[in-house]
């Protein structure tokens, strides 16, 4: 029910006959079969057909509709009447009908979807672009996710958290960093909570979350990069890397378990049958997916070698793999080499060229990273260094690590990234409602 008790109710499958609703919306579409008119009316939860018939409707109503537009924003109070021709059974017969709003025309784009318009106006529009039916379905998904996640970490007894978005130096002492004024000083948008959700495990919180934008100046322009995006951050004391692992994957699986349970009725709205994960992920050392990549290369040039990041093609042919072995989405690689990974991993008992970090993998993308941490002050003060970075940049960060940190281990995790991949989304920038991109800063 709304929240303004002059607009009652909203559009629903099941009115009954007979009853008097009051409705108020946007105006799809208008067809105008001479004595006889149809409006069809649209808000957030669907379509209702108005049908006025000339000789039998008020002419103040007629008065109205003579000039009426598309997408007019209008509130009609009639009464609810079955009819099996039109989709949701029934049509209603309007005794009042008010204009709130007329719209402008032409229209910068058809949000009905009958004209084809191309990302950048869609996005150029985003307000029209929302009004589409499918459109508006990924974001209430993105909002069903984020209640999902919210209540999967309160029911683990994590505590939900809020890090600064303006610091005073990198996370990861990269480049990759968009600088602010601030004051007298120059500032930079976080690119990562990491250093924030770390120090709070020496604070006895033990387990926190964090669902909040991060910021990377990377020059990338790709399908499945932003500027401007948001990330799932979990830190925990007392946590291996294997039981966050645990945690993550389980997570996954229990969002694709509610949509496809309680939201079928959106899903068939993009034409989606889900396809539930089976848990455990599978998981793959880095040295093992080097053996395969290599080992499919034609060429020795080609090689991949050890020690190396992983291209999006060399992600993808291994996807593939996992694929046609296994027939699942998601998998793990792990024990990846300390030197690519940032200095607060920890390194592996047994081999420290080796760390204790995974990324979690959809076949298509990589979705998050994750690894247990170095909680000893003495090694974290060594690493920084090995990385190249001064130690006293990182003091507010290293302090924490003097007065008794426990073990502790995380993932941050794309929720973006995430929805085109539960979506089958093929552009990240149809997951956000202002996207963020090396070209676009408005609206």
């Amino acid at each position: 029910m709304r929240l303004n008790t002059k607009y009652t109710n909203e559009i629903d499958p099941n009115l009954d006959e007979n009853k008097i609703v009051n409705l108020s919306g946007w105006i799809h579409e208008i067809r105008n079969l001479g004595g006889i008119s149809f409006l069809i009316l649209r808000d957030r939860e669907g379509f209702a057909q108005i049908t006025i018939v000339k000789k039998k409707t008020d002419k103040l109503i007629l008065e109205k509709l003579e000039n009426i537009t598309k997408e007019s924003v209008i509130f009609v109070t009639g009464v609810v009447k079955s009819e099996k021709k039109v989709t949701n059974g029934y049509e209603i017969i309007p005794t009042k009908l008010t204009i709130l709003n007329k719209s402008s025309v032409p229209l910068p784009m058809d949000p009905t979807g009958k004209v084809d318009a191309d990302l950048d106006t869609r996005l150029d529009s985003r307000y029209l672009d929302i009004r589409k039916e499918k459109v508006l379905t990924i974001f209430k998904i993105r909002s069903i996710i984020l209640n999902i996640i919210r209540n999967y970490f309160q029911n683990l007894k994590f505590i939900e958290v809020t890090t600064p978005k303006i610091v005073a130096s990198a996370t990861e002492g990269g480049t990759e960093l968009f600088p602010i004024s601030y004051f007298e000083k120059t500032a930079f948008l976080n690119q990562s909570p990491q250093l924030f959700k770390q120090i709070l495990m020496s604070s006895g919180l033990d387990r926190v979350f964090e669902i909040g934008p991060i910021f990377r100046a990377e020059e990338h322009n790709t399908r499945k990069h932003l500027n401007e995006a948001t990330s799932i951050d979990i830190e925990s004391s007392f946590c291996n890397d294997e039981d966050i692992m645990k945690i993550l994957e389980n997570l996954i699986y229990e969002i694709y378990i509610k949509l496809n349970n309680n939201y079928q009725y959106l899903l068939k709205k993009l034409d989606l049958n889900l396809k539930i994960p089976k848990i455990p992920f599978k998981r793959y050392t880095y040295s093992y997916v080097i053996d395969i990549l290599n080992h499919q290369k034609k060429n020795k040039e080609e090689y991949i070698k050890w020690g190396s990041d992983l291209t999006t093609k060399d992600e993808n042919d291994f996807g593939k793999y996992v694929f046609e072995k296994t027939k699942e989405d998601h998998y793990f690689i792990t024990d990846w080499p300390s030197e690519i990974k940032p200095f607060y991993v920890m390194r592996n008992d047994s081999d420290s060229k080796l760390s204790k970090s995974f990324d979690l993998m959809h076949i298509t993308m990589e979705l998050s990273s994750g690894a247990q941490r170095c909680h000893n002050y003495s090694d974290l003060c060594l690493q920084i260094k090995e990385k190249g970075l001064i130690v006293n940049d990182f003091d507010f960060y290293l302090n924490a690590f003097r007065y008794g940190m426990p073990p502790h281990s995380g993932f941050g995790l794309g929720l973006e990234r995430l929805l085109m991949t539960i979506l089958n989304i093929q552009n990240i920038r149809e997951t956000v409602l202002f996207p963020r991109d090396k070209t676009r800063l408005s609206p």
